[in-house]
């Protein structure tokens, strides 16, 4: 699958219908996110199973805020709706392709135990 535009529009649908998605939060102006766009979309092209969906900062502010974005580009890895992963700055591919092994690795079912009994610590 190609690389998409996420937008507040098609957000929930994305996550809802997809195991594991991989977002690009970037801007026109940042130096950084451009170089590393052709890293994002050649990954992109070795894994059609997963989607890759880029985020405008400028443009999407709700998104990068939900996301706590703090600095460009961030990188955030999700599986089964969940954030496992956020890595800010540009990473080289073969990095890249290691959180993309470990994230299909994951047991989601201990992912899920571990959310719900850190949630009941803090309650």
């Amino acid at each position: 699958m190609s690389v998409i535009d996420l937008k507040v529009e098609n957000f929930e649908s994305t996550i809802e219908n997809n195991d594991i998605v991989i977002l690009d939060f970037w801007a026109e102006w940042c130096g950084p996110c451009k170089q590393f766009a052709p890293t994002f979309e050649a990954v992109s092209e070795k894994h059609p199973d997963i989607v890759f969906a880029k985020v405008n900062v400028e443009e999407q502010q709700d998104l990068a805020g939900m996301f706590q974005v703090r600095s460009i580009p961030t990188l955030v890895f999700m599986r089964e709706k969940i954030v496992v992963f956020s890595n800010p700055g540009v990473i080289p591919e073969s990095n890249f392709e290691e959180g993309i092994a470990q994230l299909k690795e994951l047991d989601m079912e201990k992912v899920r135990q571990d959310l719900a009994k850190a949630q009941e610590e803090n309650a």
